[in-house]
């Protein structure tokens, strides 16, 4: 259990909840044709768990020294793990998590595809070791990956049959970029709210988040208004594509938007670690409120046609 703990088991869940819904209901349920088969689907979350799991140990390793200020009983490193134990961790996942995509892009013929695992390796490995201490930079870099849990899928079950299904595809593929876009933007407010909890270990070790440079109480408002942009996003993409869907409507409004409008008035008056603390796992049960979101969209689709 202590392993899993330090690979944030919770998060990888996450991940293998969101592709597996993807790829086992939205697509199948639906009919709609994907080019992965239930093998290479499993390959395909493997890989992505693996590298995953990997980032979470290599962002543990470079951030020892702030952890000790932050989180001193919390702390992986060196507390249960040494830091050279936990490199070889990182090596063994990160290098099997490469290789199943090499495996996989061989398997189904895009060998070009090869470059996405690389890619994201890469990019959790500069996020950790450098880019994470630049302002904004390191918080859209982790939202891009945490977005590309969805746009991995789009790549490996519906790019390959493009070509053939362009029409039937075309909605798919624009849906699932939209919830790809979202988790992006929810997951870069709640790496901001992370920040001005780790405020005072950021400070001692040359991070330069926007909870330093702007201070704790500018940056909760920044939060609040961001949150309320989001809201009226969303209300425009139910108002535009959704209408017709009452189902699925009625869901967002009151399972993302309502949440979001508590959290914006809840960021507003933020003040202690306690608030921020609570604020940044409202976040992610709003996350993973949107991606049930899909649950409900399928199923609403199916019982429609």
């Amino acid at each position: 259990m202590k392993f899993l703990k330090f690979i944030r088991y919770q998060n990888l869940l996450l991940i293998a909840g969101t592709q597996s819904i993807i790829h086992f209901v939205f697509l199948k349920a639906l009919s709609i044709p994907a080019a992965l088969s239930t093998l290479s689907f499993c390959i395909l979350l493997l890989a992505s768990l693996l590298i995953a799991a990997a980032g979470y140990i290599i962002n543990d390793i470079n951030d020892v020294a702030i952890d000790r200020i932050n989180k001193p009983d919390k702390a992986f490193i060196p507390r249960f793990y040494s830091e050279a134990t936990a490199y070889n961790y990182y090596f063994i996942l990160n290098i099997a998590g490469v290789a199943l995509g090499f495996f996989l892009s061989y398997k189904i013929g895009e060998s070009g595809f090869t470059t996405v695992f690389v890619l994201i390796s890469a990019l959790l490995y500069t996020y950790a070791s450098f880019l994470k201490k630049v302002t904004l930079i390191g918080n859209l870099i982790v939202s891009l990956i945490v977005a590309s849990s969805i746009l991995v899928v789009i790549i490996f079950d519906l790019l390959p049959l493009l070509d053939r299904y362009s029409y039937e595809l075309a909605n798919p593929i624009a849906v699932l970029r939209d919830y790809a876009i979202f988790a992006f933007l929810l997951n870069f407010l709640r790496e901001i709210i992370k920040d001005v909890e780790d405020v005072n270990g950021d400070r001692n070790y040359g991070v330069k988040s926007l909870a330093i440079i702007m201070g704790r109480e500018r940056t909760s408002k920044v939060c609040s208004i961001l949150a309320v942009v989001y809201i009226f996003l969303l209300i425009y993409y139910i108002y535009v594509y959704l209408y017709t869907n009452t189902i699925t409507a009625g869901y967002l409004l009151f399972g993302i938007c309502a949440p979001l409008l508590y959290f914006a008035i809840k960021a507003w008056s933020a003040e202690n670690i306690k608030d921020f603390s609570r604020l940044s796992v409202l976040l992610k049960i709003i996350m993973l409120l949107g991606i049930l979101s899909l649950l409900v969209l399928t199923l609403s689709l199916k019982y429609a046609g």
